[in-house]
């Protein structure tokens, strides 16, 4: 909204020139999120207090959790608000990848708003069935996937339309440029042709993989936020110079243009996440919730497939990723033990991982600023990619 109030007036307000450059706009995306959740923070608070949507605690699970029971949950409404708020008003409106991150992240939030609705107002600790959150999960990371094949390959949504129709009068068999190709890290000319086909199946895996891996990674005090801000200020640097032919030119790595502009989405992003650590930081005052984790992570996932940095976000995300990997592990394991020897048994002491951690002696606070440490350094090892080559 300020881009575009700033090119009706930058002819005559020199100063309003600023607002053309991304940079500048991502800065003060961050700034704004970051102040909307620090002021409202203590509002929610009270509201989900007095609405009484508090947390329901899981009975099999570390006993020191008990006492969160009745800690108001759904707080990822404040880290939305911050976003959405703070990206329409220092954005692009005209931008296409801006709307479609938008509408996975809002769209995977009102799914996470319906299952925490059920858990607090039924006290159901699962709330939605799984086959249900799965599909509405899968309803919308298909018609993502599906608009991104087009929308990276086009440079405009004139060619994006075209494309998508040459694509329907060839039978479905048509081919996506190299840059909708699957980019290999650490080697300069080393990529997978995907196909139409290809790049809509890795589309889905990632954008429901992500945001259901932040959502099981979302269980500890401020656990799950900080490596999503750091993971998703990286894919804003990402963003910009993927954006920025000069660059993408001289990394070796695909020019998408308009992808730069999701460097203003990732800066609000990160602001909204600070302001919401804030209060759920040890101890905390209200938690995230699935309206939350399952919009952040449907929003990384999102931004990686548009950058073409696919691998690099299973690299970064690597605590969400091993995560993911210890509940499969666990469920794996104990149904066929049981099946096999009749009594289930297990890998780990509890899944996910940051409560097998628990369960060996460590404390929360050491678990949590583990994990931030190992994704700092994660973090770093998917940034080097763009020069080690």
């Amino acid at each position: 909204m300020l881009h575009w109030l700033a090119q009706q007036f930058q002819q005559d307000i020199s100063w309003m020139r600023m607002f053309g450059y991304i940079t500048f706009r991502a800065v003060f995306a961050s700034l704004t999120a970051l102040t909307i959740g620090l002021i409202a923070g203590p509002w929610v608070i009270r509201l989900l207090t007095r609405l009484k949507v508090g947390q329901a605690v899981r009975q099999d699970g570390p006993q020191t959790h008990l006492a969160k029971s009745g800690t108001p949950t759904m707080g990822g409404l404040l880290i939305l608000i911050g976003i959405g708020i703070s990206t329409l008003l220092w954005c692009d409106l005209s931008n296409r990848f801006i709307w479609v991150v938008l509408i996975v992240t809002l769209g995977y939030g009102a799914i996470g708003w319906v299952d925490d609705y059920r858990k607090v107002v039924h006290k159901n600790p699962k709330g939605m069935s799984s086959k249900e959150k799965y599909f509405w999960q899968s309803l919308i990371g298909i018609f993502a996937a599906v608009y991104l094949a087009f929308c990276v390959s086009g440079e405009s949504n004139a060619e994006v339309w075209n494309l998508f129709v040459e694509w329907i009068r060839s039978g479905l068999d048509a081919d996506l440029p190299a840059k909708a190709d699957l980019i290999v890290p650490f080697f300069k000319t080393i990529s997978y042709p995907l196909g139409v086909w290809g790049f809509i199946a890795l589309t889905y895996f990632v954008i429901v993989g992500t945001s259901n891996a932040v959502n099981l990674t979302d269980g500890l005090d401020g656990l799950a936020i900080m490596p999503t801000i750091m993971v998703g200020t990286a894919l804003g640097v990402f963003a910009y110079l993927t954006g920025n032919f000069t660059y993408a030119h001289y990394l070796f790595i695909p020019f998408i243009p308009g992808a730069g502009e999701l460097l203003i989405f990732c800066g609000a992003m990160a602001g909204a996440g600070l302001a919401f650590l804030w209060f759920n930081a040890y101890p905390a005052q209200m938690f995230m919730g699935d309206v939350g984790a399952l919009a952040l992570g449907g929003a990384l996932g999102t931004i990686a497939v548009i950058v073409r940095q696919e691998i690099v976000l299973c690299i970064m995300g690597g605590i969400f990723v091993a995560e993911t990997i210890s509940v499969m592990m666990q469920v794996v394991f104990f149904k066929y033990t049981k099946r096999k020897y009749g009594v289930g048994r297990r890998i780990f002491l509890m899944a996910p991982l940051h409560h097998h951690f628990e369960q060996k002696g460590w404390k929360e606070t050491q678990v949590v600023v583990r994990f931030w440490i190992i994704t700092m350094m994660l973090v770093l090892l998917g940034l080097s990619t763009l020069k080690l080559r």
